[in-house]
Formats: C-alpha cells, sequence, structure tokens
C-alpha cells in the first residue's frame, strides 16, 4: 500500500496494486475496451475511480461518435472550447483521436508529458 497521486488528476489516492483485490480501484467495473486503452495504448500507473469512469465515459461515448475528421465536425464544448481567441481540444477529443502527439496537450488523455 502507498500513498501515491492519480497519474491523470493528481489527486491523493492510496494505491494498493501489491494486493489489487483490496484496491479501492476493483471497486469500478469498465468495459473490456477500456481496460484495453488503458493498458495499451495510456502511461498512466495508478487512477482515481473519478478518472477510471471518465475513461470508461469516454469509450463509451466513442461506440457511436467518431473522431471528427473534418473542421465542420467539431463540436464546440465537445471537442474543443475557445480560450482567448484560441481552440483548447478537449479530453473527449484526444481520447477519439486515439492516439498521442506528444506535444504536452493541457488535456491529454494518455499520461504522456513532454
Amino acid at each position: 500500500m502507498r500513498d501515491t497521486k492519480c497519474t491523470h488528476c493528481h489527486t491523493s489516492i492510496i494505491c494498493r496494486a501489491d494486493d489489487i483485490k483490496s484496491c479501492n480501484c476493483q471497486k469500478i467495473v469498465l468495459q473490456d475496451a477500456t481496460i484495453q486503452f488503458l493498458k495499451d495504448i495510456t502511461d498512466h500507473e495508478c487512477l482515481c475511480n473519478d478518472c477510471l469512469k471518465k475513461f470508461d465515459e469516454m469509450m463509451q461515448y466513442s461506440k457511436d461518435h467518431p473522431f471528427p475528421k473534418r473542421p465542420v465536425d467539431l463540436i464546440e464544448n465537445v471537442h474543443y472550447y475557445m480560450e482567448n481567441g484560441f481552440f483548447v481540444f478537449t479530453e473527449l477529443y484526444h481520447f477519439l483521436k486515439g492516439r498521442c502527439c506528444k506535444n504536452g496537450c493541457r488535456h491529454c488523455v494518455y499520461g504522456i508529458h513532454k
């Protein structure tokens, strides 16, 4: 058991990776696709239950909503928001994109930092 931080939102959590059956994360039921995404595509280690739920919700959303391929397909406050005249892409946008660009994006879901 160790005190650590969620590698996505940086909230303090207790990780019981050495006794995974007793870990708080085992209380969350995730889709198989979400588990695979977290294993294969991200660099996250320990995640809090809120972030696990968020990843699972994004996975569910992605089943019916593919990555927007044209600018006209982008939906404000879903895929991006405006800040000081600039587009800021959301976590959902990055999730739907399916890969990390390694640019240190503000809302990166892949756990990869510059």
